[in-house]
């Protein structure tokens, strides 16, 4: 009697002819996940060494410099070979676009330490908060995504998503002075514009209208402007959608349409206070 893990050679060469196939049909070279997440990781213990228990000093840095240069460059060379480009002028200009976005991860920082009454510096920021490190991360793969590099900047923000239930598009564009609090479950779609000084919380969706092919190309993810506030939970839909600026949204509020400058938009909530005398049940729902 074959026990219940054994297969017989026929299945076995069924099974091996359908994996040749597949792989046969999609054989495109992707580089190794675990190294392109590992790289992620170390560039942001690069920029801010705290992260790590590493030294600052300049010969250290310019060596670790040069070794993220080399990585980058080999993880890009299989793309380069097929596209025709050259991996190390690639992965010169990622570099080159690095100052400003570390500049940009500066004020990120600060305005998660500034906003945050529970945040006690700036270092517990970029050592501790996942809002942070997704951000971090997503800023990386932005600089690959524009420079056309297919895959790896998904592979880097999935990773960030991965590690804080944070999903932010590398396609997405943010300004300035980013603050994600607390985070989980917040979801920023390819093609949402987020302006400068914006605040989110945990649960908030910048998502599409509809799921198709057809508007791959199209803008269908919202337009966040400046000043926004923006509570959890709150679902904000559709490519026409622009919330104007210096506006407040209240938690778990679903939009699909845009509002003013200087809204306050919130969830309606009826509340009743209730005489023991009028209710036979705790609680009356009606199904």
């Amino acid at each position: 009697m074959r026990g219940f893990f054994n297969v017989d050679n026929m299945s076995n060469n069924e099974l091996f002819e359908k994996i040749k196939v597949f792989n046969n049909e999609h054989n495109e070279y992707i580089p190794s996940k675990q190294e392109i997440e590992l790289f992620a990781d170390e560039l942001l213990d690069f920029l801010f060494p705290l992260r790590a228990r590493f030294s600052n000093s300049a010969p250290f840095s310019d060596l670790k410099h040069e070794l993220l240069f080399k990585k980058l460059e080999i993880l890009l060379a299989p793309y380069a070979e097929k596209n025709n480009f050259d991996a190390s002028a690639l992965s010169t200009q990622f570099f080159q676009n690095l100052s400003p976005v570390f500049d940009l991860l500066l004020l990120d920082a600060e305005a998660i330490q500034r906003f945050d009454p529970a945040a006690n510096s700036v270092e517990e920021v970029i050592t501790a908060y996942p809002g942070f490190y997704a951000v971090s991360l997503y800023r990386i793969s932005h600089i690959l995504y524009t420079l056309g590099i297919p895959t790896i900047p998904r592979i880097i923000s999935e990773h960030a998503h991965s590690k804080t239930g944070i999903d932010i598009h590398p396609g997405a564009t943010i300004g300035k002075s980013f603050f994600i609090d607390h985070g989980t479950g917040v979801v920023i779609g390819e093609t949402t514009l987020i302006g400068d000084n914006v605040k989110i919380y945990q649960g908030v969706t910048l998502g599409a209208l509809q799921v198709s092919k057809a508007q791959a190309q199209k803008k269908r993810h919202p337009t966040i402007e400046d000043n926004v506030m923006i509570y959890s939970g709150a679902t904000i839909l559709g490519g026409d959608t622009i919330i104007g600026h210096d506006s407040v949204i209240g938690g778990n509020v679903w939009l699909t349409a845009g509002v003013p400058s200087f809204s306050l938009v919130f969830a309606t909530h009826e509340v009743k206070v209730r005489n023991s005398k009028e209710f036979v049940e705790p609680i009356d729902f009606v199904i």
